[in-house]
């Protein structure tokens, strides 16, 4: 792969989907994207490329887009954003909400969906305090074939030993060979759009508590910050915000603070306290 063409793709892939690629990943971009050549009956990289210079075909680009911005997940990754979320999250929503009784919930790039259901898995454990509410969780992601993939809730052997207990397994999965699908139950829990973080998020409407995790950091300095006050937008002052481990509000915004004690969990900062934040500066 010569450096024109690195450097072709990594424009192409910044201004699609914000993701950002270092010079040291030139084997990964060619070998997610030799299969999309096949595909196409191309005849490698190099005549993928080509093809992109010269008439960029958009179902084209979108491939390559989805094939480069598709990301592992597993179920209830990292373990403590979801502790956060029963023991902290929702504790506080049950005090603040008791009028509205209403909760939204967004999880942002969700992949081929164990986050979400790892949350409705959650809430359906805590159906009981939860009675009467209504709870709504809508899952995103940019690539609508792993959009699909997560509407179907069918995983592999290996998969749903990532992360998953057991008995979330026995109690939520059937099994059918060596795959397993979670429950009609859960699946109709979540609500999956495809949606580009790029974009402006008013059409999804206002949440509650969004996990964007493990999204940031493919992104440069400057989206990242457009994309974390677009975010707040969307938040009451009293909601949350889930970022992953290497990730931070620090030097971006100063729409969210970090929670006291409380790692990769973010509260929206009042507008009361922006403006003399504002006005200090």
């Amino acid at each position: 792969m010569n450096r024109d063409d690195f450097d072709m793709i990594c424009r192409l892939l910044r201004q699609r989907s914000g993701l950002v690629l270092s010079p040291d990943k030139a084997y990964l971009m060619e070998s997610r994207l030799l299969p999309v050549a096949r595909k196409w009956k191309l005849a490698g990289f190099e005549d993928l490329v080509k093809s992109l210079r010269s008439k960029p075909d958009e179902a084209l680009i979108r491939d390559v887009v989805e094939a480069m911005t598709t990301n592992e997940s597993f179920f209830f990754r990292d373990i403590k954003p979801f502790d956060q979320f029963k023991e902290l999250v929702l504790p506080a929503m049950l005090k603040n909400r008791t009028g509205q009784r209403r909760l939204r919930i967004w999880s942002a790039a969700c992949s081929s969906g164990q986050e979400p259901y790892s949350l409705a898995m959650i809430l359906s454990e805590m159906a009981a305090q939860l009675a009467g509410w209504t709870i709504e969780i809508v899952a995103t992601d940019l690539s609508s074939e792993i959009l699909a993939r997560a509407k179907e809730g069918v995983y592999s052997q290996f998969e749903v030993q990532r992360g998953l207990p057991v008995t979330l397994l026995v109690k939520y999965f059937a099994q059918s060979g060596d795959r397993w699908q979670i429950s009609p139950k859960i699946r109709s829990m979540v609500d999956y759009r495809e949606f580009n973080l790029l974009t402006d998020p008013t059409v999804l409407g206002r949440f509650d508590v969004v996990y964007c995790r493990n999204v940031l950091i493919y992104f440069d300095q400057d989206t990242k910050a457009k994309v974390l006050d677009r975010i707040a937008n969307l938040m009451p002052e009293d909601g949350f915000l889930f970022l992953g481990g290497a990730e931070t509000v620090l030097g971006l915004t100063e729409r969210f603070k970090l929670i006291n004690g409380q790692r990769g969990v973010y509260g929206v900062v009042p507008k009361s306290e922006q403006a003399r934040i504002a006005a200090a500066g």
